[in-house]
Order: structure tokens, then sequence, then C-alpha cells
């Protein structure tokens, strides 16, 4: 099924996101995110957010698909890549992946397992099928193993680097340059448990970034209120990584308490939690050989809080940063 409207007169030439938003009674980040995902076309033809709607086209917006919840009542995130043995999916902003201290339940290994998907064995009973982890409030895709083989060879391919992983993060500041490079070891901060630092004796971390956007948070005059977006690239996977060494080279993600983000900046960009996207996640399927290659546009919250700064929402673009 789909639904379908006539672009009016009094709209020819604006763009199809604000056409979109006007016609679905939505924001315009929601609007932009289905044309990211594909789900608008005129005349056949999938089209863009940045698209100059005509008066008199036909607009068809797919409706969207009925979403599996598991046991819980939780919605089975949306599945971005499948085949028997392994899959990626999309995981919103505060679902934990797995269970542990202070989340027993409600899990994206428990929504999973509810709705019958298998989960490949692990050594820890707790996290069936997790070769890698996203942070409770980092939005983004994440791949699960389904069979013993494809468990293995995730993991094999994430020790030997082979896993293309990248972010997009809105942080404070503006970095020196257009692109750049953090290689500085993390590990436990000796002072506070809870959160990591860049230490000597840390395990090594590298993180190669790109400047994608700079803009501005309303209401705080430039440069205090200076933010900018960049798409970063994990070499290695620590904890936080990203968070720390952004944190470390001066421009922490916005919205990151834990490593001292501004509150000021938050509330003026209406960050309910950190601005961390994993927005692409590409490696060699370690069963088939296929080269698996997914991308996710960041979700509503992350491009509304781009659109208050006034900056674009960008495209993935494989081999970036």
């Amino acid at each position: 099924m789909a639904t379908s409207f006539t672009v009016p007169p009094e709209q020819d030439g604006a763009r199809l996101d604000v056409v979109l938003a006007d016609a679905l009674g939505e924001s315009r980040s929601a609007a932009a995110g289905r044309c990211a995902r594909g789900e608008v076309s005129i005349g056949g033809s999938v089209v863009t957010k940045s698209y100059r709607a005509q008066a008199g086209e036909v607009v068809l917006v797919a409706d969207a698909p009925e979403v599996e919840t598991g046991g819980a009542g939780v919605p089975v995130p949306p599945i971005r890549y499948e085949d028997e043995h392994l899959l990626v999916v999309a995981k919103p902003a505060g679902l934990v992946v797995h269970p542990g201290a202070g989340h027993a339940a409600g899990t994206l290994v428990q929504v999973l397992a509810d709705a019958g998907i298998p989960l490949a064995p692990a050594g820890d009973e707790r996290r069936p099928g997790i070769v890698h982890r996203l942070d409770r409030e980092t939005s983004g895709l994440l791949a699960v193993a389904k069979t013993a083989p494809a468990f293995e060879g995730l993991v094999a391919l994430l020790q030997a680097r082979d896993v293309r992983r990248r972010y997009l993060a809105v942080v404070e500041g503006a970095p020196p340059a257009d692109r750049g490079r953090v290689e500085a070891p993390i590990g436990r901060d000796p002072k506070d448990r809870i959160r990591f630092a860049c230490i000597p004796e840390g395990k090594p971390a590298v993180t190669g970034w790109q400047l994608l956007d700079t803009g501005t948070a309303p209401g705080l005059p430039d440069p205090g209120g200076r933010v900018s977006l960049l798409r970063c690239r994990l070499e290695t996977g620590r904890t936080h990584q990203i968070r720390v060494h952004m944190s470390y080279a001066g421009c922490t993600v916005v919205g990151d308490r834990l490593y001292g983000a501004r509150r000021d900046l938050t509330a003026a960009l209406g960050a309910e939690r950190f601005a961390l996207h994993a927005e692409e996640l590409g490696f060699v399927h370690p069963v088939t050989g296929e080269d698996v290659h997914v991308t996710e546009p960041p979700p509503e919250d992350l491009a509304a809080l781009l659109e208050r700064a006034g900056m674009e929402v960008p495209a993935p673009t494989p081999g970036a940063a």
C-alpha cells in the first residue's frame, strides 16, 4: 500500500521535503528521512529530499512496513540485511544491546530471540550473536550473527580490522583541519571507573575523521555556539572510542555529559542523547564471501538537531574519512 497526493500550485518549485511535510502533517526531518530511505517516488523514480517539486506532479509515498515486536512489546529494529547466517539491524537510540548491570530486560538480544530469530551461541550466554556493540544512546547499524560460523568469521574480521565502520558525530567547536586522525590508547579512567580515557597503559585505538559541515546552536553567538558534523572511521573498536577520542581532541560529542559536553549547547540544540550515529557498515561475508555494505541515514532526532544548527543531513559516502 502507498499514499499519494498532487503537488499544489502554490508549492511549485519547493523542495520535496517541505512539500512532503506539509502534505503528511509531519516534521521536515521526518519527511527527509522518508526520502533517504527511498520511500518517495514521482513518475516511477525515487526522488531525493532536495528535488524541486512541480505543480501537478503526483507524489507516491510507500507505507512503512509493519513492525514485529518481541515478547516484552519492544519493536524489532529495522533489518537492513539478512540471510541464514547473519543480519544487520538499525538500532534505535535508547535500546541496550544485551543484558547487563541495570538492564536485565528489553534488550536487543531479547527482542530478537522473542521474535524467533536464531542467535549464534557465544562465550557469554547473555550476549548470543553479538560480535560488536553500540552504546545505548548511539543509533545505527549493528551486525548480529545467527550461526556459529558467522560469529567466528565476524570476530576474526573485526580482529583483523577488516570491517568498515563509519559514524556521524556532531561535536562542540570546530576541528583544526578538514580531516585528521586520533591515535591514542584507551583504558579505564583511573579517576572514574565509569569513564574511559586516553592513558599510556590503555589498548591501542585509532579513529579517523573528516569534517563535513559546521553550524551554530540557535541562541548562542559564534564562536561559542559553533558545532561541527564529522564522519568518523573506526580503525579499532574500543569501548566509547569515538566519544573518548573526540573529547581528547577538544571536540566533545554534543550531549555527551559523561565526557564533559556543555549543557548550554546541548539544550540549545535540543539534544536528548549524545549525537552519535553508526551510518555505515561493510565487510566480506564470512561464510558466503559476498560483499555486504549497508548504510543508514540519521534518525529523525539527529536530523532535526542538524537542521537546528543549520547543517545538512549528509549522504553516506563509501571511502570517506
